[in-house]
């Protein structure tokens, strides 16, 4: 929908509305070329000129608001807002006023797709001297304000079991148990959250164990500010987006698989879980008997745990939820541009909240309205962007990346054409110290604008000078998780993705008391940190939507890649040939290096003056493009929506590496193959990658063999 005309602008139109003579038309259009040619080509006017791109980026950067931030984070966190409820449309139609005010391209698209809710849930405690403790399920300064602490997804059941301490859930704590003689069939398993596996892992692994349910709970270190009484809220689904439309959008009149097609039932668990505080898993905890727990479980999230079990203590479980199939909204901001419209660089953040979300997601939700505000501003100074600009806000993350994942899926091929870099923000401070996620061609870029803006917490540096300290040696890591809204740009689409942020593991995280009273006392009282992560976000995306040629550098990637070559033969024996990487990984630095040299003669070109609008398409497409060449059409095995092979989730097992998934899988996974087999089928895996690898040297090259 466009925004409303001003008084004056209207009244142009209407003017306008009558048929010019000829001859004046003749004369605007010669007036219109020569000022459009003056603008472009004159020093002081061409947004293109250094310096006046220069004096945007301050601009920019100068018109940030601590103030501000704090306002619209306040607004977005009155009240809890779970996808698919009345209070997460508010929040909806929050952010589109906003950018609809800021007199920006506003408007939805809109999805059908199946939510997951609790109904009931209730846990009792029989002990072996015949007294029986009910356990209080509820955050109780926020019973009733907010949803009763439930994992998405999981199926309604009911339980009376001993219960079992299994750690973490992982295959190696269930064979240390099996070493102690002990086994979960017919038990309800209590595991801590963390290691290698997300909530749904825990569950999967417990159900192949034959374990009736699982009870999970949050680890009892705590920062400032944490409530001991806080339960963290999740999924439990396997894959993203909508469970019912799986790798087509969810749009209303589409097809819909029925809940009981194999497709839809092997995304969810099959017995029940619930979270648990730390206080009631103490409870538990103190009441098991049985062999004494391995030396390294037990300092169990701050617990000390003497025994695992099984029982004496029983459990009385029962757990009832329902799906509900819910209109989802995903609210953009088009900044056109306006010599490469048809490239796009790609902003999101979501905006549903288990609870209140001030952190997850509302403290990112605040930047990017903050950054609409501030790119406003430019607008209205004269600036327009080479490239166009989306400002993306996501519905329905916490339940599976759904919003994101099923605009990707309607988009896939424009997405694949035309999208220059997607760059996420989720949780945007969460504590001290600034952390960054990317896919490694954006290294360089991370660095230089981090050198630009000031770091919050210091009143003399810039970002890059604490986190240069802090870490000694500064590590962006991989994006291989499904842990935001950059998965299915990354992982499905093959689109170069950043992730950055403040702080981690905040003590609030999914719980009632992740709320804009814990941000204004421990996560960022003054608001500086919200300030510098809009900064770098909006500032990465100035140079993406501005810069002549694109900061994309692939010879970054190709050493991470030799990086990562050298941590997986630490896991292969000799009878492995990593050659076929080590050819491909080669033939990507001398593309990349090729791609180098063709950028700095064509900035000397352009530096001269000489027209290379068309070399420079030819090559910024070439930068664009070669991060898909690491998609391979059949995907992950066992997970063929996951199609990125240097950057995706590994399966359900402890791996070791977090990169090279299929290899990983190959590797680590528990398989019946013979030894032989199983060697063969890692090198398939080396194969795969080392072609992926060749794919996107041929697309930096842009040449056919």
């Amino acid at each position: 929908m466009s925004p409303p005309l001003t008084k004056p602008t209207a009244s142009l139109l209407t003017a306008a509305s009558k048929p010019p003579p000829p001859l004046c038309t003749f004369l605007f259009l010669i007036i219109f070329c020569i000022v459009g040619f003056y603008t472009l080509y004159h020093p002081n006017l061409n947004p293109r000129n250094p310096q006046i791109a220069m004096r945007y980026r301050n601009l920019f950067l100068s018109s940030s608001s601590n103030s501000t931030l704090s306002s619209y984070l306040r607004n977005l966190t009155r009240h809890p807002h779970l996808a698919g409820t009345k209070a997460s449309l508010d929040t909806t139609n929050y952010v589109y006023s906003h950018f609809h005010n800021l007199y920006l391209e506003t408007h939805k698209a809109e999805y059908k797709a199946l939510l997951s809710y609790p109904v009931h849930a209730s846990l009792s405690a029989h002990f072996s001297n015949g007294t029986t403790f009910s356990f209080s399920l509820t955050e109780s300064e926020t019973s009733g304000k907010v949803v009763p602490p439930y994992h998405a997804y999981s199926p309604s059941a009911a339980a009376y079991a001993k219960v079992v301490f299994v750690n973490y859930g992982r295959e190696k704590d269930y064979r240390a148990l099996g070493v102690m003689g002990i086994s979960v069939r017919g038990c309800i398993v209590l595991a801590r959250k963390g290691g290698e596996l997300s909530r749904g892992g825990v569950v999967r692994i417990a159900e192949s164990k034959g374990a009736l349910a699982v009870l999970l709970y949050a680890r009892g270190e705590r920062m400032r500010g944490g409530e001991e009484g806080g339960v963290e809220r999740g999924t439990v689904m396997r894959g993203v987006g909508d469970p019912l439309s799986p790798g087509w959008a969810a749009k209303e009149g589409g097809e819909r698989l029925g809940m009981k097609d194999n497709e839809v039932l092997n995304k969810f668990p099959k017995i029940p879980s619930l979270p648990l505080s730390f206080q009631n898993a103490g409870v538990i905890l103190r009441s098991l008997t049985g062999p004494k727990a391995p030396l390294e479980w037990r300092n169990s999230g701050g617990y000390s745990v003497g025994r695992v079990g099984p029982g004496p203590i029983m459990v009385n479980f029962t757990y009832r939820g329902e799906e509900k199939e819910v209109i989802l909204y995903n609210v953009f901001a088009v900044i056109r541009g306006f010599e490469e419209p048809d490239r796009y660089v790609i902003l999101g953040n979501h905006r549903d909240a288990w609870t209140y979300g001030a952190v997850d997601p509302n403290s990112g939700t605040a930047a990017l309205l903050d950054i609409a505000r501030r790119y406003a501003l430019l607008l209205q100074m004269g600036w327009k962007p080479r490239r166009t600009m989306i400002l993306c806000s996501w519905d329905a993350e916490e339940f599976g990346m759904v919003g994101s994942t099923e605009w990707v899926e309607q988009n896939l091929v424009n997405l694949g054409a035309k999208a220059v870099a997607y760059l996420n923000v989720d949780c945007a401070v969460q504590g001290p110290g600034f952390f960054a996620g990317a896919t490694p061609q954006l290294d360089n870029l991370i660095y230089e604008v981090t050198k630009k803006v000031k770091d919050p917490d210091s009143h003399v540096s810039v970002i890059y000078d604490n986190w240069a300290a802090r870490d000694q040696v500064i590590s962006i890591q991989r994006l291989s998780g499904v842990d935001s809204d950059f998965a299915p740009f990354l992982q499905h689409a093959g689109v170069p993705s950043m992730d950055i942020y403040y702080g981690r593991d905040f003590p609030v995280y999914h719980t009632a008391f992740d709320s804009y009273e814990w941000i204004t006392r421990y996560g960022d009282p003054l608001f500086h940190r919200h300030m510098a992560v809009a900064g770098v976000w909006g500032l990465v995306a100035l140079h993406l939507a501005d810069d002549s040629i694109l900061s994309f550098d692939y010879l970054s990637y190709a050493e991470q890649l030799k990086r990562h070559k050298a941590v997986l033969s630490k896991f292969l024996n000799q009878s492995i040939s990593l050659n076929p990487l080590s050819d491909a990984i080669q033939g990507l630095a001398l593309a990349a290096k090729e791609a180098e040299n063709e950028a700095k003669i064509l900035r000397q070109q352009e530096a001269r003056g000489d027209f290379i609008a068309l070399k420079l398409r030819a090559l910024n497409d070439r930068l664009m493009l070669a991060e898909r060449g690491f998609l391979d059409v059949d995907g992950l095995q066992g997970r063929h929506w996951f199609k990125h092979l240097i950057y995706g989730p590994h399966g359900d097992y402890e791996s070791k590496l977090d990169f090279f998934p299929g290899i990983g899988d190959a590797i680590f996974r528990s398989t019946s193959k013979s030894r032989e087999n199983q060697q063969t089928a890692i090198q398939h895996e080396i194969w795969r990658v080392a072609r992926a690898i060749d794919r996107a040297a041929m697309a930096l090259r842009g040449q056919f063999t």
